[in-house]
Order: C-alpha cells, then sequence, then structure tokens
C-alpha cells in the first residue's frame, strides 16, 4: 500500500507549529538545556516517561516545571524522601465515621504531569507503586484500581554523585524509562547568560501556558502516522539485537554486557525516532534520528558486566560502540 509522505509532511507541519511556541515558552526561564527540553517534548509527544540524570544546579526541577507551565495540564511535584510511604503517593482509604464507611482520598499522582524529585532516595514499597503507575497508568487504592488521567507522564531526576541514603531503581522500573537524558553543565556563554538573567533576589513571573492537552493529544496521532521505511525498522531491530548477541555483528564486547536491551526498547526507539522527525517537522523518519536518540533510549537498558567497569567502558561507551559498527541503511 502506497504510503502519501507529502501529505503527512504537510499535516506534521501544521500540528507541529506548537513546537516553537512552548521552546520559547520554556526559554524565558531557562538558559541553554535544549537537549533537555527537547528530551522532555519527545516524553510528551510519545507519552513516554523520563529520568533526567544530573549533578545538583544543572536546573532539571526548574525545566520540568517550567514546561508544565506552558502546558494547560495539572502539575505536581513529589520531594523523594527516605520516609516517604505508597499512601503518600497514591493516595489512601479515610474512614468516616458518621456513614461508617471508608473513603478513598486521591495523592498526587493523579496530575497529568509528576515530577518526581530525587526519585532514587525513596524506598522499595513507593518504587513499587509508582512502577503500577508508570506501566498500567493506573493505581489501586485499597480494593479498587482507579484509572491515571491522560496525558500521565513521570518526569524524574537524581543524582549521580551522591549515593548516602539512595536506593537503587529496579531494573524493572528503569525499563519503563523511555529515556534517560544525562544532563551536564553548560557552555561558558550559557553560564554567562545564566548570570545576567537569574542573579537576583527577584522571584521571576511565571510562564503562560501556550498548549492545551487536547493539542498533545492530537499531536500524538500525528506521530504514530509519521513514515518509517522497512529499512530504518530492520536497522532499529538490528541495534537492539546488537545488545544482545554482539557476536553476529562482528562485535568483540559480550563479555562486557550481562544483559542486552528487551523489546520495550525497540518499541521506543521506533516512537523516540518518530517523534524526533515531528520536532523537526519532519512527516519520516531518518537514520540520523534513530543515531541521535538512541542513546537517551538503550544507555539505561544496556546491564554492563564487571568486566566492563574494570576496564573503563560504561554503558554509554557499549551503546556508541554498537552505533558505531552496526551498519547504517
Amino acid at each position: 500500500m502506497a504510503v502519501d509522505v507529502q501529505g503527512i509532511a504537510r499535516t506534521v507541519e501544521d500540528k507541529s507549529a506548537f513546537v516553537g511556541r512552548i521552546v520559547s515558552a520554556v526559554e524565558q526561564q531557562i538558559v541553554g538545556q535544549r537537549y533537555m527540553i527537547d528530551g522532555l517534548l519527545i516524553g510528551l509527544l510519545t507519552n513516554g516517561h523520563v529520568l533526567l540524570e544530573g549533578v545538583p544546579g544543572l536546573a532539571k526541577t526548574l525545566t520540568v516545571s517550567t514546561l508544565a507551565q506552558a502546558i494547560h495540564a495539572k502539575f505536581q511535584r513529589l520531594q523523594f524522601t527516605p520516609d516517604l510511604l505508597p499512601a503518600d503517593l497514591v493516595g489512601t482509604l479515610i474512614y468516616n465515621p458518621r456513614e461508617g464507611v471508608f473513603t478513598p482520598r486521591k495523592g498526587p499522582i493523579f496530575a497529568n504531569i509528576v515530577l518526581a524529585d530525587e526519585i532514587n532516595r525513596a524506598p522499595a514499597k513507593v518504587q513499587s507503586a509508582l512502577l503500577e503507575a508508570m506501566q498500567e497508568r493506573q493505581v489501586t487504592i485499597g480494593d479498587t484500581t482507579y484509572p491515571l488521567d491522560d496525558p500521565f507522564l513521570v518526569l524524574a531526576t537524581q543524582n549521580p554523585i551522591e549515593q548516602e541514603g539512595t536506593y537503587p531503581l529496579p531494573e524493572a522500573q528503569v525499563d519503563r524509562f523511555m529515556l534517560k537524558l544525562k544532563v551536564t553543565y553548560p557552555s561558558k556563554a550559557e553560564e554567562r547568560q545564566v548570570l545576567d538573567r537569574m542573579a537576583s533576589t527577584q522571584s521571576r513571573a511565571p510562564i503562560e501556558p501556550v498548549i492545551t492537552l487536547d493539542e498533545i493529544r492530537e499531536a500524538r496521532r500525528v506521530v504514530d502516522q509519521i513514515f518509517i521505511d522497512d529499512k530504518i525498522k530492520d536497522y532499529i531491530v538490528d541495534i537492539v539485537h546488537a545488545t544482545r548477541q554482539p557476536k553476529e555483528y562482528g562485535l568483540d564486547i559480550a563479555r562486557l554486557i550481562d544483559f542486552g536491551a528487551s523489546p520495550r526498547a525497540t518499541l521506543a526507539l521506533t516512537l523516540a525516532g518518530k517523534a524526533r522527525a515531528f520536532l523537526q517537522h519532519r512527516g519520516y523518519v531518518t537514520p540520523q534520528d534513530i543515531k541521535s536518540i538512541g542513546l537517551d533510549v538503550l544507555r539505561h537498558r544496556v546491564i554492563a558486566s564487571y568486566e566492563a567497569e574494570a576496564e573503563g567502558m560504561d554503558n554509554d561507551a557499549i551503546v556508541r560502540k554498537i552505533f558505531d559498527h552496526v551498519p547504517v541503511p
């Protein structure tokens, strides 16, 4: 069946007009960090959760909250701490003595955008409650299950350097994040702009919303229509399969990998590639889309071995090696 790529491109051009508006709105508060902004938008367009990792002071929390302000959506910020309870997240049952019944009190997880700040500081029971919300888009209070709002997005932050009082995230939960973005320091020029703009005791005025939830839902439908050639689909499968069976691709890195990426990575890489094409106002996916977003999709899904650590090879280096070696269509 013939695909009308030009028709899709015209639709994308029309429906992606809000991208410039939302980026401009966020940049009223944020200097630089376009990589992080684009990653968050890809998560928004694909209904995928995003994990932000970076040292303190890089505007991770500010970027997420500013993005939420730019959208007509319900936003909740949750500060994860070691004494947090599942009920603090999803809600609980409250006894009403007058009527003699228990009534549900919904927790802050019932929002469109949830900022899980320092997510790795909460214990296992809280992570388990969050896992159901992230995967099933629902939570259970007592014996009743409640659907979450649509869209529902968890944008989480964690600090890679201060591990005292933290709980390593379960691999099953990490795999639920579509992207893991490593946020780095700004450039010298950007930091000078930060100084000029932010070195003040006066609080900045909140930004006005520039997009509605209906526009986001419509954009997601358009992202689903973006054309992806069979050769690029095969390329995606080859990349993910190479994390499991590197010898089939002539890569001598099997000893560096304990576990490769799951099929969820294949789906995430495909959707993220489409979303990146949407941000570029294109109606089709290119191999460069896959290469540009591939590291963010795979870095937390490839489990490096102790031998890799001994050789100074982290997950990023392994994934880059795979992308450098697997032939591009």
